[in-house]
């Protein structure tokens, strides 16, 4: 039984704040040990319910934060950058179910640092009409590939997320959200066991099954029109409004690659502290 882990780090325990996240800094230091405590935490579940393969994909950032010094020796890390699904990198290499660890919510909702790949640029992006983080969009991929989510944790409004676009997944709050920077905690040791059963748990709706590819539309809602401007330049991209862009695409793989290409665009047409 193979068990993907998209692991990212905003949703982890006892995150609270940029610095936490961005690599280089002191507190970074700190909480890249406690992510991998929650990622260790995970693959210990997962074996105990009968896992024989467990595949991490780093999905953060520069995506080189976890330790591999102190991973689980039974898993496996994909980490490093320029990976073509991104945080779903491994979703079509024949798993039988994925894990959304340390996850957040979207761009715009409430939550601990709450975005949508863009930290401070995107303010909103939704999937067919319906406003979507990062979890419901790579839900969706997972989907298109017949593979079933099994376990979602972040904080408590995360959880509430996810039961909606991954209903018949186990959550786990590790922290509730009090703003956008501050968050009620536990101890490692606490949601390290919280975690643990959770991917127990979770092991029961595994199993892969014939997925199927459909069309979608993707809308982004940028911070500022030049944003939007200069991804309106990539073919098949089309401006809404002063600061929105849509695409449609004929699968969720398709959809999240675009998705990916808007963003870089984007993301090169920031200038300084006005955007």
């Amino acid at each position: 039984m193979r068990i993907l882990i998209s692991a990212d780090m905003e949703g982890v325990t006892g995150v609270t704040s940029t610095d936490d996240v961005i690599a280089g800094t002191e507190p970074w230091q700190r909480f890249r040990r406690l992510f991998t405590g929650d990622v260790n935490a995970c693959v210990e579940g997962l074996h105990d319910a009968g896992a024989t393969d467990v595949v991490i994909n780093e999905a953060h950032a520069t995506q080189r934060n976890l330790l591999l010094e102190d991973l689980d020796p039974r898993a496996r890390m994909l980490t490093g950058r320029q990976k073509p699904l991104s945080m779903m990198q491994g979703i079509d290499e024949d798993v039988d179910g994925v894990v959304f660890l340390g996850y957040h919510t979207g761009a715009g909702a409430e939550g601990v640092l709450s975005h949508t790949y863009m930290e401070g640029s995107v303010i909103g992006v939704w999937l067919d009409g319906v406003h979507a983080g990062e979890g419901r969009l790579n839900a969706a991929l997972a989907a298109e590939h017949g593979v079933p989510v099994l376990l979602v944790t972040g904080d408590d409004l995360t959880c509430l997320d996810a039961a909606d676009y991954a209903p018949a997944a186990e959550t786990v709050a590790v922290k509730e959200c009090v703003s956008r920077h501050a968050a009620l905690c536990q101890s490692p040791t606490h949601t390290a066991a919280d975690i643990r059963a959770g991917a127990a748990r979770g092991v029961a709706v595994a199993g892969r099954s014939g997925g199927r590819a459909t069309s979608h539309r993707v809308e982004i809602e940028f911070a500022a029109a030049n944003l939007a401007a200069a991804a309106a330049v990539i073919p098949t991209v089309e401006r809404v409004g002063s600061r929105g862009v849509s695409f449609e695409a004929a699968t969720m793989t398709e959809a999240m690659k675009a998705f990916k290409v808007v963003t870089i665009v984007a993301s090169r047409a920031i200038e300084g502290v006005y955007g």
